[in-house]
């Protein structure tokens, strides 16, 4: 029997292009974006994302059109499966992520819990 691994993290081709322009403005054209979950929020849980030089030892590497996206081991499994896109529109401009494993997310989407309801013991005041 083969099972198939879920994919990590799905990057549309605007979000690595934005990603990749990011970089470059701030000096990082070697650098990768970090993708991570904190605890906090309305909901309980929020993403966090930050520019780096170079991965962790214990960090997954997605790469698309050529620019690195890393995950660490803590965020992992509250962020797999997830799609990360750029949203640019009248309403909204900047990165957005799509994450299957939030059963519960606030009203400006950053915030999330999921079904086992352990974030909302992190939850704090909306954005």
């Amino acid at each position: 029997m083969t099972f198939e691994l879920p994919t990590i993290l799905t990057v549309t081709g605007l979000a690595a292009e934005k990603a990749q322009a990011l970089l470059e403005t701030r000096g990082y054209e070697d650098g990768l974006l970090r993708v991570f979950v904190v605890g906090g929020g309305c909901s309980g849980y929020q993403y966090g994302m930050s520019l780096a030089e170079s991965p962790e030892d214990t960090d997954e590497v997605v790469t698309k059109n050529g620019v690195r996206f890393v995950i660490d081991q803590e965020s992992l499994p509250l962020i797999s499966g997830a799609r990360l896109d750029y949203i640019d529109d009248v309403m909204k401009q900047g990165f957005s992520v799509s994450n299957p494993n939030a059963s519960k997310t606030c009203a400006c989407g950053t915030s999330f819990d999921t079904k086992t309801g352990t974030g909302a013991d992190q939850a704090r005041s909306c954005c």
